[in-house]
């Protein structure tokens, strides 16, 4: 069984961040969301990965491929396949058809995060002799997310974002197929956005009689596209770190919790209350570091206190009297308090920022 993983699409949800970089690379617990996508693969016994990136976004294109490499980190092969432009889902597993040939497969789409892994249902998937297995999963909002209706163990109707949903059992992006999948895609017509909707090829595995299979999650599944949902994933996975203190702590300083401290960080007059972890190199002196708090490599955190968010790599924070909560700030940000007066609120903030003040 091979792997595919979808790491296309602008990231415009998490934009300031993704003008310059991909959006499968914005960290959890300080790895790369897209590096939990390929470790369920492997973990899963998969290890012959194609990776769908964006021909039309250079710069994050290349980002993953650096990133990635040839897989061998994780002890899988990868394969990029370029997709000349976001012409939807089905059309990006559609080009995978080369690389997966007649095998049975798994998509993966590279900003999902699922806590439990895959392993369990790419086994049931391996050995069974259905054609497709959806992941479902119950939800409050149905009318906002590509939803299944089941009846007697088999998925029977599909819908996408119905206004009167028939079910709460959203579709969760990691879909199980074999090669009936690319006849069913063949075909498509762009939908109203003019993309080719993998939703309405599977709607045609079902309607042509297909063996489409449930599994329900039970566990944690999150779709990273927004700021919040990064911040629920950081929550998931610092929530199962052990304590490894690789760094230098001063004498006065107090880590309590579930911590990591990486590798040439140093931690001066401070308090770290995990779960949390501090990168390699970064500095944290004067300062107060939160429950579920992720703080790069290379930052400095100076005289401020931060709680339940995410500091990508080289930020730094430096003097604010407030404590800063829920956020997700980017790489070689700065934030400081102004020491000349008159004092005020001064911003160089770009487009699709946002920011809260209280």
């Amino acid at each position: 069984m091979k792997g595919i993983i979808l790491a296309g699409g602008k990231g415009t949800r998490l934009r300031p961040l993704t003008y310059t970089g991909a959006k499968q690379l914005v960290p959890v617990a300080n790895k790369p969301v897209l590096f939990y996508a390929i470790e369920d693969l492997v973990d899963a016994g998969i290890t012959e990965i194609g990776i769908v990136v964006p021909a039309d976004f250079p710069m994050g294109r290349e980002q993953i491929m650096s990133a990635v490499g040839d897989g061998s980190r994780w002890g899988a092969s990868v394969t990029y396949i370029e997709q000349d432009a976001p012409r939807g889902l089905a059309h990006a597993v559609g080009i995978c058809e080369p690389f997966v040939g007649t095998d049975k497969f798994v998509v993966f789409l590279g900003d999902n995060f699922i806590r439990e892994g895959i392993a369990d249902q790419a086994r049931t998937f391996r050995d069974g002799t259905m054609n497709t297995i959806l992941l479902l999963h119950k939800v409050p909002n149905p009318q906002g997310l590509g939803i299944a209706v089941v009846e007697h163990g088999r998925v029977v109707e599909l819908q996408e974002k119905p206004a009167v949903p028939k079910s709460d059992l959203a579709i969760v992006g990691i879909y199980f197929l074999d090669h009936h999948f690319f006849e069913a895609a063949r075909g498509l017509k762009p939908s109203a956005r003019g993309e080719l909707e993998i939703t309405d090829a599977l709607s045609r595995l079902v309607e042509t009689g297909k063996d489409v299979r449930p599994e329900m999650i039970t566990g944690y599944w999150i779709d990273t596209g927004k700021h919040i949902d990064m911040l629920d994933a950081n929550r998931l996975v610092l929530d199962t770190i052990e304590t490894r203190i690789d760094g230098e702590v001063d004498a006065t300083s107090h880590v309590t919790g579930r911590v990591i401290i990486e590798p040439g960080a140093s931690v001066v007059r401070s308090v770290i209350r995990g779960p949390a972890i501090i990168g390699t190199d970064a500095v944290i002196t004067d300062a107060f570091i939160g429950p579920f708090t992720a703080i790069g490599d290379g930052c400095r955190i100076i005289s401020s206190e931060i709680a339940h968010s995410i500091v990508l790599d080289h930020a730094r924070i430096e003097h604010i009297e407030e404590r800063i909560e829920d956020s997700l700030i980017g790489r070689h940000a700065e934030l400081r308090r102004a020491s000349s007066k008159p004092r005020g609120h001064k911003f160089l903030l770009g487009d699709y920022s946002s920011l809260e003040l209280q």
